[in-house]
């Protein structure tokens, strides 16, 4: 049976790259070792490590005035590391709290410093997102999540101010053109859009680093990472490989507009489906659904156990809700052709006939 990979991470990734990074397993490059054997200080991982820090640059169409990096982690470590380096005890970092992962966030930043919350959609279960809201000018910086996985809405406008964005990315980045260079830093897990888990990306501008007056421990200190090239210890050299191999697959393909006009057709055609059929319905506000995460629920509560079985029978993977919230979610990543999600509103047709 045909499998539809809607799962939201780790995620589906793009099958020349599931087969380079494979092969790369028994035999890198011809060189008789297995990419899982070799050093990272060797100059075949230098190649790897700079062909995937150049691709960012490029993609995101950046200037050296940024420094990439791959670290360890998980887009979960830098909740602290990125208060650890720009917030001082005395300061105030103004965050936006538009669901599960910017919450956490907010969290975590309030270990080193004062948090500001300027926007805050829990208020109706983080269905929206807050826009025209103020940003204070004494922000050391304001802290985003570009697309929440959880609820189901996204960024499509990013505000404007004049404190430095920060942003976590996790979920979208990499999935349409995006107005880079107006964040200090943006950092992503890679497990969604860019690769495989077990590497965080982390950009950063370096005028924003250097300024806390704390004691940093060295491995969670951006500087320290500039000047050791992302090798301070050893990285996760298979998932810096997929990453590179990810990357230069989003390159040819076509780059970030062409993942945009993907992933927007991908996002019409599901919403259009959900909208369209009585049986279902997504509560997030409409100008700020995800095209990466569609949240939606059947409003027979009783008809969803049946609607699950029958998309798991079908080959439908991961799409079943996140679990504080339920209902269904589809993602769809870059790598996700626009077929199965045609399988996918095939399938809520057929349902809908039967249950309606």
């Amino acid at each position: 049976m045909k499998l539809y990979n809607f799962n939201s991470g780790p995620s589906i990734l793009p099958q020349p790259v599931l087969e380079q990074a494979a092969a790369a397993i028994l035999n890198f490059n011809e060189t008789g070792l297995s990419l899982l054997e070799i050093g990272h200080r060797t100059a075949w991982f230098q190649e790897i490590l700079q062909e995937a820090k150049d691709s960012v640059k490029k993609l995101m169409q950046l200037d050296d005035s940024y420094e990439i990096l791959f670290l360890h982690g998980g887009a979960t470590t830098q909740f602290m590391q990125v208060p650890m380096n720009l917030l001082n005890e005395s300061d105030t970092a103004a965050y936006c709290d538009n669901g599960t992962w910017g919450n956490k966030a907010v969290k975590e930043a309030r270990l080193f410093g004062n948090v500001n919350v300027v926007a805050d959609s829990s208020d109706r279960q983080y269905q929206y997102i807050n826009k025209g809201f103020n940003i204070p000018s004494d922000s050391v910086y304001l802290h985003l999540t570009s697309n929440n996985t959880v609820e189901g809405t996204q960024w499509h406008q990013f505000p404007e101010a004049n404190t430095p964005l920060v942003a976590d990315m996790s979920s979208d980045i990499f999935s349409r053109p995006t107005p880079f260079n107006q964040f200090s830093l943006i950092y992503a897990g890679a497990q969604k859009n860019m690769g495989a888990a077990g590497v965080n990306l982390v950009v950063v501008k370096k005028d924003i680093l250097g300024k806390v007056t704390r004691k940093i421990p060295t491995i969670m200190n951006y500087q320290k990472h500039i000047e050791a090239g992302s090798l301070m210890n050893t990285p996760p050299v298979f998932a810096v490989y997929v990453s590179m191999l990810t990357l230069k697959w989003i390159i040819q393909e076509g780059g970030l507009e062409e993942m945009g006009k993907r992933n927007q057709a991908k996002s019409a055609l599901l919403y259009h489906t959900i909208d369209s059929l009585p049986l279902f319905h997504a509560p997030v506000a409409k100008e700020d659904r995800s095209e990466m995460n569609a949240v939606f629920f059947l409003n027979n509560p009783a008809l969803e156990a049946p609607f699950l079985d029958l998309c798991k029978k079908e080959g439908m993977i991961g799409v079943k809700g996140y679990r504080t919230v339920g209902g269904v979610r589809v993602s769809m990543y870059n790598a996700l052709p626009l077929e199965s999600v045609e399988v996918f509103c095939g399938l809520m047709h057929d349902f809908a006939q039967q249950h309606g």
